[in-house]
């Protein structure tokens, strides 16, 4: 009877039952529970990881890195779209609201366009009084200010290691958020612009990612900047971001688990496909799975999942020996992988977490029973025609 029959070995193109996948922790449990004493998975990833960018650069590579990169891309900037309030004293000629126009100028009446893309409030201050004395508006400096009404929102490009490289558009506010309050107020936030933003919006960084030299081109220079105060709880270097910039991601080519975890550059949580006809219940919604889709926290390991989807639990006598399978998907070459555990010996083992890979977005879980509730399913099943059959004779 097929549902007596075990499950055949997952077969994938990619080496993982030795520990040459994504993460080493799909590879095969390869020593008995006796033997079960040192955990491996983090030397075997680790070993695979190339040298971090930031330590490979030197003063010729042709970019701005480190502290000095963030230093001059740090502070308000602007870009294209902004809403800007100028005032020049108390003059109701060039005072008023602008927008930044397509060209990245700023057009005050009677004065040649003000370039203000990627440029700050000081700056701008600075260009208009040179303007009016320049033109004898003014004999004297006088008091002007400009400051950011309302920031728009940027459209940048967002490559390398995310799980959802593409174009990003961050910083807008939808009507329905707005907050009037704060619109009559005179300022902004540019918070929704930073570089965090643009990389949770592209799916957040990927395991391999070296957050040690991000990359920001911006009109022509390549700066880099070392995020790793992300997850080590030190200052985060972090930008606003103009329109037009240009992100991309370096990757060492190696599963990191330190980051493996929540964070401002995270994937903000992990959708997870999941099945569960496990016995007693007899449908996903009765196995307390409502949706196809489940959220789990970015970092959520394959037992945890396991428990998520009621895969654990119940009658010892039918349902110690379930399986569970991992459909997942190598995020740098696209291949996919299965992989099948015993989840009672992976419950029991003490090197269970050698074994217990990551999920990650996407990914995929299926509950098997065990042989004797299959055998009892089919007696349920053969009971239930025989009854029909009764019924209908």
């Amino acid at each position: 009877m097929t549902g007596c029959a075990s499950y055949d070995v997952p077969d994938n193109l990619e080496p993982v039952a030795v520990g040459d996948g994504y993460q080493a922790q799909y590879r095969d449990i390869d020593v008995s529970r006796d033997n079960a004493d040192f955990l491996r998975s983090a030397t075997i990833n680790a070993s695979k990881c190339l040298p971090y960018q930031s330590e490979l650069d030197s003063a010729g590579s042709g970019s701005k890195g480190g502290g000095f990169a963030a230093s001059i891309l740090s502070g308000e900037r602007l870009t294209r779209n902004d809403l800007v309030d100028i005032r020049v004293g108390d003059d109701e000629t060039f005072n008023g609201k602008y927008v930044i126009s397509r060209d990245g100028t700023l057009k005050l009446p009677f004065l040649r366009p003000i370039r203000a893309q990627g440029r700050t409030t000081d700056q701008i201050e600075d260009d208009i009084a040179s303007q009016l004395l320049s033109e004898d508006f003014y004999t004297d400096r006088p008091r002007i200010s400009a400051r950011v009404a309302d920031f728009a929102s940027v459209t940048v490009g967002v490559s390398g290691a995310v799980f959802e490289p593409h174009s990003v558009e961050i910083g807008g506010v939808s009507g329905d958020q707005a907050d009037g309050r704060r619109q009559d107020a005179l300022g902004a936030s540019s918070e929704a612009r930073n570089l965090s933003a643009a990389l949770r919006a592209a799916g957040g960084v990927r395991p391999d990612a070296d957050i040690s030299a991000v990359e920001v081109r911006r009109g022509g220079t390549l700066y880099k900047l070392d995020m790793r105060g992300v997850f080590s709880g030190e200052n985060l270097v972090d930008i606003m971001l103009l329109t037009g910039d240009e992100i991309r991601v370096p990757s060492r080519q190696c599963f990191q688990e330190d980051l493996m975890r929540p964070s401002p550059i995270s994937p903000p949580g992990i959708s997870l496909f999941l099945s569960n006809l496990t016995q007693p219940a007899t449908n996903n919604a009765a196995s307390a799975i409502g949706q196809t889709v489940r959220q789990v926290p970015y970092g959520t390991r394959y037992l945890q999942a396991v428990v998520d989807s009621n895969c654990v639990g119940g009658s010892r006598g039918t349902s110690a020996d379930r399986s569970s399978v991992l459909f997942s998907r190598n995020p740098v070459t696209g291949v996919s992988v299965v992989i099948e555990r015993d989840i009672e010996d992976l419950l029991r083992r003490a090197d269970r977490d050698d074994f217990d890979p990551y999920l990650l977005p996407g990914d995929a879980l299926a509950c098997y029973d065990s042989a004797v509730t299959n055998i009892a399913e089919i007696g349920r099943v053969i009971g239930v025609v025989a009854a029909a059959a009764l019924v209908n004779q």
